[in-house]
């Protein structure tokens, strides 16, 4: 009976060790979640978010996704990861002038932009704190910036949920100097969960657009036409993705890319995704945009329709027929196996042989567009 006891008590302590765990506002596991919108999604089939074109998420035989992420997890030994402090620039964010349009990036999806006066913040990464620190750990001298750093933002936009792009501890030290925040169907169950009020949150499925003088109620279905002058205009745009938070139900939360349109001018803010129809299908439908930024990283045979392949990258780019381009999703974080300084050189090459005007500079940079 005293060995059952004991037994009992351990089982007991490491139920309440768990419950404690995943307790954390991180997980999300204990948020409302609003089924409404997501269920009455075209998007939404079969008890889940769906890509347009079918999109398994692992591409290799079973031995050989094994191995890669045996690799990924024990091997150390590699270029993954740099031998050497990452050259980076610590800019004074909240001087820089908002009379022009300019972009400072963070490393792998962060960065920040000025279009038409106003601040835009993506995907934002910036504090390495429990339990994120379990999974991601920022290159030396890649982790520079925290959100203190940050301006006042006008446009929080969120890609998407994984951990590498909405993470809790900056989002919550962020959150009395945002504006307004931008998102896809699921996510703002999170950003409430995390303090976030309602009635700056703007939920969008694809093909739903959204302007800046306008209310949460009155989103309306994308159209054509030319954004007013002086306005602003946040289109969200299907992406090649999944998603899924540890320990939830796979694809709850859609993932997207999304149009930025002001002055004049238009962003396409890439997200994650492999490669599909959409980026000619974006630019018929847009025209030529000033700033395409794309992922270019975290790339494997293994998973090769959910993340952008460097073969695919190249395609990606005269598909969108973008001014500018800069690539992001790399230099901070090992999420793959492939060599950290690679996406450099590949997105170096594609630029060289069709001329692209590529704007990649170090981390911290201020870059005008």
């Amino acid at each position: 009976m005293k060995v059952l006891l004991i037994i009992l008590g351990v089982i007991l302590l490491l139920a309440g060790i768990a419950l404690a765990v995943l307790s954390h506002p991180a997980f999300g596991l204990w948020r409302h979640v609003s089924k409404e919108r997501i269920q009455a999604s075209p998007n939404y089939r079969d008890g889940m978010f769906q890509n347009q074109e079918p999109t398994p998420q692992f591409t290799g035989d079973t031995a050989s996704t094994r191995e890669t992420w045996w690799r990924f997890l024990t091997d150390k030994d590699t270029l993954r990861v740099p031998s050497e402090p990452i050259p980076a620039v610590k800019t004074d964010l909240k001087t820089i002038p908002t009379d022009s349009d300019w972009l400072v990036w963070f490393g792998h999806s962060s960065y920040l932009f000025c279009l038409n006066g106003k601040r835009y913040l993506v995907d934002p990464v910036l504090k390495p704190e429990w339990p994120a620190t379990l999974m991601m750990k920022p290159f030396a001298g890649t982790d520079i910036y925290r959100p203190e750093d940050l301006p006042d933002i006008d446009v929080l936009i969120i890609t998407h949920e994984h951990w590498d792009h909405m993470e809790y501890a900056t989002l919550r030290d962020i959150r009395d100097r945002v504006k307004q925040v931008i998102c896809p169907l699921g996510i703002a169950d999170y950003l409430r969960y995390w303090g976030y009020a309602d009635e700056i949150i703007t939920e969008m499925d694809w093909y739903e657009s959204h302007t800046a003088k306008r209310s949460y109620s009155e989103t309306v279905l994308l159209c054509n036409g030319p954004t007013a002058e002086g306005g602003q205009t946040i289109t969200c745009l299907p992406s090649r993705h999944f998603s899924n938070r540890l320990l939830a139900k796979r694809n709850q939360t859609l993932w997207a890319s999304f149009m930025v349109e002001a002055g004049g001018r238009k962003v396409y803010i890439g997200g994650d995704g492999g490669y599909d129809k959409r980026f000619a299908e974006i630019h018929e439908r847009f025209g030529s945009v000033d700033l395409a930024l794309l992922e270019n990283g975290q790339y494997n045979a293994n998973w090769k329709y959910i993340h952008t392949m460097p073969e695919d990258l190249e395609k990606v780019i005269l598909d969108l027929q973008a001014r500018q381009v800069f690539t992001v999703h790399h230099d901070k974080f090992a999420l793959s196996v492939h060599p950290w300084s690679e996406p450099d050189s590949i997105a170096q090459d594609i630029a060289t042989k069709y001329n692209i005007k590529l704007l990649d500079a170090p981390i911290g940079t201020v870059v005008k567009f």
